[in-house]
């Protein structure tokens, strides 16, 4: 069983000193949070300022929640929808033209159950160029969601989906091809 009196988080798990971690949590609970909706750009250049990889044409929503910025890359006319959660204790690599959908919750982090420490430890999520993540999924760390496809919502997957694939369930499952 864990002992947490015994925990520690490695030395710069968090990317960034402890400063700037608390800045950007200011930073994103006023200025990110209560921009207009219609406000991309500033909200894009909060998040290039503090280290993101932001391409042009991004939507990101103001109710979204990002650990770490700086461990964030998103491509090109990518849309990130309201109150998506960014968990980005490890990196985040969302493709060009992808969709991350409403209330949808990326976890690049976890805990090792089986070690009395409970270690914490980070694997990257890539979403490829193309991909729709629909309504309400999660996406497991280490996991890597292939070109074109789309995770039904509600999903969850915890294992990598193929490139152009129509992929849903607990776990996720590919279920038939995407249509050109």
């Amino acid at each position: 069983m864990q002992q947490l009196d015994i925990f520690k988080i490695p030395r710069g798990f968090r990317g960034r000193g402890a400063m700037l971690v608390q800045l950007w949590w200011l930073v994103q609970s006023t200025l990110f949070a209560m921009s207009p909706q219609f406000m991309y750009s500033w909200r894009n250049m909060l998040l290039r300022f503090f280290g993101a990889k932001i391409g042009h044409g991004v939507i990101i929503r103001p109710t979204v929640r990002i650990t770490y910025p700086w461990k964030l890359s998103i491509g090109d006319n990518s849309w990130v929808g309201d109150y998506v959660d960014l968990y980005t204790l490890g990196e985040i690599a969302i493709g060009e033209n992808a969709v991350i959908s409403q209330r949808s919750y990326l976890c690049t982090g976890s805990h090792d159950y089986q070690v009395e420490t409970f270690d914490i430890y980070a694997k990257p999520i890539v979403i490829k160029d193309e991909v729709w993540v629909a309504t309400d999924v999660f996406v497991a760390p280490g996991v890597t969601i292939g070109r074109g496809a789309v995770i039904g919502a509600r999903s969850s997957v915890f294992s990598d989906m193929p490139e152009k694939m129509v992929c849903v369930g607990y776990p996720a499952k590919p279920i038939k091809v995407r249509k050109e």
